[in-house]
């Protein structure tokens, strides 16, 4: 099977090879369109098969990392102009909302009268990168066969993209180096490795799904997990107390030799004072070859660490839309479906690049599966994102991860504002609202008043649940509109 499977990729690549070099004359942009899918496919299927394997070479992992991403970017340049035109009034859409577009760079030239020409050089520069990356992989498609595979459900692709890491295959290993590297250090301190990144890129994920790898499991006695409430007013006796009891009964324990992992998963900022004191008592309780993880917001605690910080960052455009097109479209094929594919781009665009929100919105329209239902959605997010731009200058993500302060409003109900105060992560063994935050933000429930709403449940580790406050309030020009109705009868 193995010897099929190698010689099958082999194939793939050097048929791959001999295309491209018999194209010397310049193609057509139907030719170029053609020829991209098919490229686009032989690179699926060399990703798929390094995805589905234990790869710990790190130059390895790169370079299945950007064939990922020249993957993704060709793919979204088909979807875009292939959508971008379905519709007659995309074209006056994406002028009226270009302020949501700040970051792709193509869409500059889209109503200009050289379309044609941008769309040509984009499919060039699109499928010279992709032809360029298989190429590169000749090499690395007969090593692949050497890496075990990976247990891995026969899940179909919108599944697996929802129960499961997307596109942080590279962090993922570089934490589990760092854990698993037993080379010589300094027995005066303890080998601390910062994790930095915005709100919702997937810091806590990525912690919880390295602990759960079997590797990390066998390599430490205890893995112990401290969140905000353990820092409260600086107090860690309590904590202390708690590492103290752990140290006594490991002592009688076979695995006494063994260190320890200590996560520190903070959302507030990390006190220096409160770090000093934790560190102290983890060298004196703890072994030496034990490892501390600490993942914060703010760059802050890079000066705590003891070697490179990880910096997480959001999706790139390409890959965001990749993984909402999966998740909103599931087994439906989206090319199928070319009215609905263009809404979903337009959708996807103004949703911040946040994982939560991703899910959310994909999960509610794959559920509802109507024409006229995704455009609400469309027009909904497009007036809530062009009035808090408009008015503060940021996307309304940005500030809601801020817990400031945001009017989201209600899409069934226009005349009814939901406020949003903020959010809080729940464990998996913590009780959490009945009332959802998408049936209040677009559908018809009841529920005037100040109140906590589910908004995701995750269905990956560490499983949390995010709980929103929001107040639903009557818009003034409603209520003003029933006193008068009131006064006149």
């Amino acid at each position: 099977m193995e010897i099929f499977i190698s010689a099958a990729l082999g194939e793939l690549v050097t048929r791959s090879i001999s295309f491209f070099i018999s194209k010397s004359s310049k193609p057509t942009v139907l030719d170029m369109e053609d020829t991209l899918q098919r490229a686009l496919r032989r690179a699926h299927v060399i990703i798929e098969e390094a995805t589905g394997r234990h790869i710990t070479n790190q130059a390895m992992l790169q370079q299945v990392d950007m064939l990922r991403d020249a993957m993704h970017h060709g793919s979204y340049i088909l979807d875009t102009f292939a959508y971008q035109f379905y519709d007659k009034k995309a074209k006056d859409q994406v002028l009226s909302h270009s302020f949501s577009l700040p970051k792709v760079k193509f869409f500059k030239g889209i109503c200009s009268s050289n379309t044609n020409t941008l769309h040509s050089q984009q499919l060039e520069d699109a499928l010279d990168n992709l032809s360029s990356m298989i190429l590169d992989m000749k090499d690395l498609v007969v090593f692949l066969m050497g890496y075990p595979h990976l247990y891995r459900q026969p899940y179909s692709m919108h599944l697996l993209l929802g129960n499961c890491m997307f596109n942080r295959q590279i962090e993922t290993e570089l934490v589990v180096n760092f854990l698993l590297d037993r080379q010589p250090h300094d027995s005066l301190q303890l080998d601390v490795l910062p994790i930095v990144g915005p709100a919702k890129v997937g810091k806590s994920t990525l912690v919880a799904h390295v602990c759960k790898n079997e590797r990390v499991r066998d390599h430490f006695s205890e893995i112990f997990f401290l969140r905000d409430h353990d820092f409260i007013d600086d107090d860690l006796n309590i904590l202390i107390e708690a590492l103290v009891v752990k140290r006594q009964n490991s002592i009688s324990n076979s695995n006494k030799d063994k260190g320890w992992l200590v996560i520190v998963d903070l959302v507030c900022d990390l006190n220096e004072d409160a770090w000093n004191m934790l560190y102290s008592s983890c060298k004196q309780l703890i072994p030496s070859t034990s490892k501390i993880i600490i993942a914060n917001q703010s760059a802050n605690i890079t000066k705590f660490g003891t070697t490179r910080a990880l910096n997480m960052k959001y999706l790139s455009v390409e890959a965001f839309w990749y993984f909402f097109k999966t998740i909103a479209f599931g087994s439906m094929d989206p090319k199928m479906h070319p009215r609905f594919a263009h809404v979903a781009m337009e959708i996807a665009k103004l949703l911040g690049r946040g994982f939560v929100g991703a899910n959310n919105v994909a999960c509610l329209l794959r559920d509802n599966f109507d024409i006229c239902f995704w455009c609400k959605v469309l027009d909904f997010w497009k007036g809530f994102v062009h009035k808090h731009v408009s008015k503060f200058g940021v996307h309304p993500i940005d500030l809601m991860n801020k817990h400031k302060l945001v009017r989201i409003g209600r899409m069934a109900k226009p005349f009814e504002d939901l406020v949003y105060y903020g959010e809080t992560q729940r464990s998996s063994h913590e009780e959490v609202p009945k009332i959802t935050l998408d049936n209040v933000i677009y559908g018809s429930v009841e529920a005037l008043g100040k109140s906590e709403f589910l908004a995701w449940i995750s269905p990956m580790p560490p499983y949390y649940s995010h709980v929103v406050t929001c107040e639903v309030q009557e818009l003034k020009c409603r209520a003003a509109n029933k006193r008068k109705r009131c006064v006149e009868n």
